[in-house]
């Protein structure tokens, strides 16, 4: 269970933590395409997309370096959320980076909710409710959270 004291301090860590994994996963998405433009290079498709040094059929050593280096990106990306998670944010979504932490308001179990971009934690939503269900901590809110 969380305090909004305790979430609003891991704020700016999960800030960092979470713009490091946006790039890794457009980082990721690049490489990933550039594996599929060499092997369709290789397979004699898409030529006219391919770059001129690139248009050589790739040898087995291109592909297995370009496959390593994608296999090693995804698993500093997967090593990346679980950092987020050993802070004790629940990972909602992470193409958008949105993170959760348990609260109580009213007696009742809700999601602190944060988002990249937010300084802090200002919104809460029901356990069955997703993003599009966010209420704002309102001072009163704020004042029915447990602390």
């Amino acid at each position: 269970m969380w305090t909004i004291e305790e979430a609003d301090a891991l704020v700016p860590r999960l800030t960092e933590l979470v713009r490091e994994q946006l790039a890794r996963a457009a980082d990721i998405e690049r490489r990933w395409n550039e594996l599929q433009t060499v092997m369709s290079a290789g397979r004699g498709q898409g030529r006219a997309a391919v770059t001129a040094e690139s248009a050589a059929t790739p040898s087995p050593d291109e592909l297995g370096s370009i496959e390593r280096d994608l296999q090693t990106r995804v698993r500093a990306y997967e090593a990346g959320w679980r950092a987020v998670e050993a802070l004790g944010a629940v990972v909602k979504d992470a193409r958008l980076g949105l993170c959760d932490f348990y609260g109580q308001v009213d007696g009742r179990y809700v999601w602190l909710c944060w988002r990249p971009g937010e300084t802090a934690i200002g919104f809460y939503h029901d356990l069955d409710a997703g993003f599009s269900g966010r209420k704002p901590l309102t001072p009163a809110a704020r004042q029915r959270l447990l602390n």
